[in-house]
């Protein structure tokens, strides 16, 4: 594994306990710019694992709780006039930051929801026809309750596809919750996390991913997956092109953490899930039978030939 990328995880373990893996996917969506949806209930650490991140590459951190009254100018900013002189001048919102943590984000109105489709997709915000560059690296994080419908806008199709990666982060083990209580008890160590990175080395590797080796006959292996998910019997939608895109990206970045600088199939299986979970649409049926997401691309997997090579 990467130098830079194991000492930024051991340095958000002090503040996530238990959770490893959920941080290297995290991870691995910044290596490719990408942003995240972490779906799970309340009091699991996902405001937590989002700062974390955020400290630990010394990064500008913005939080938005969203709520019913959020408008999009909160988001991305607006023009006040200047008596002095006599002009507009943009005041900066929420998103001119590195990483910007969109806290229950389905509890906001659908207006302010495709607010982000743009910070989302082309990194800038466009505000009375002038566009305003994001920093760089930049990153949306965005959490929801999977469990509690009262009051929230369900995140419609097209903002899903612009998550690169949909995560859960669940319960810890016995052992793990025990240690929480030995670490949070008195203090909160995310007030003590020290970064051990900047923003600049994160720019350096994501274009290290970006030259990691793809074989052509794997790229014909993740077109055919994309593929079976539109032809599954479980599936109603199947993934869309930028959820090919995505994939494969996914599994660069991957390979990268794992300390390769090529792909291999378990890469592109392993980042499947994660990348096509909420690019899907189940049908009925699937769903009468107790068929997840998961389980249905799983199932898509299991369907197309693993090439050799």
């Amino acid at each position: 594994m990467n130098v830079l990328v194991e000492s930024l995880i051991q340095n958000m373990e002090k503040i996530i306990i238990g959770k490893r893996t959920v941080l290297e996917y995290l991870l691995t969506a910044l290596l490719c710019e990408g942003h995240v949806l972490i779906e799970d209930v309340p009091g699991v650490g996902k405001t937590q694992m989002v700062a974390s991140l955020a400290r630990s590459v010394n990064g500008v951190f913005h939080r938005v709780q969203f709520t019913p009254d959020v408008m999009p100018s909160d988001i991305m900013g607006f023009s006040m006039f200047n008596p002095a002189t006599r002009e507009f001048e943009y005041r900066e919102g929420a998103a001119i930051c590195n990483f910007l943590l969109a806290d229950e984000v389905n509890r906001t109105s659908p207006k302010t929801q495709s607010s982000l489709l743009e910070i989302m997709e082309e990194y800038q915000v466009t505000v009375d026809g002038k566009t305003y560059p994001l920093p760089r690296p930049f990153m949306v994080l965005a959490t929801q309750n999977p469990i509690e419908s009262f009051g929230t806008y369900p995140l419609p199709e097209a903002q899903l596809d612009r998550f690169f990666l949909k995560l859960v982060i669940g319960y810890p083990e016995k052992d793990q919750e025990k240690e929480i209580l030995d670490r949070y008890g008195s203090k909160n160590p995310l007030k003590e996390l020290e970064p051990v990175s900047n923003p600049a080395d994160v720019l350096k590797l994501q274009a290290q991913v970006r030259e990691v080796h793809v074989a052509q006959v794997l790229k014909h292996y993740i077109v055919d997956l994309i593929e079976q998910t539109r032809k599954s019997e479980h599936i109603l939608l199947g993934a869309s092109p930028r959820g090919s895109l995505n994939l494969y990206r996914a599994s660069k970045a991957w390979a990268y953490i794992r300390g390769r600088n090529y792909v291999l199939p378990d890469d592109i299986q392993n980042m499947a899930s994660l990348v096509l979970r909420h690019r899907i649409m189940i049908s009925q049926e699937a769903k009468m039978n107790g068929i997840t997401a998961d389980e249905a691309v799983a199932d898509a997997i299991s369907k197309v030939q693993v090439p050799l090579f």
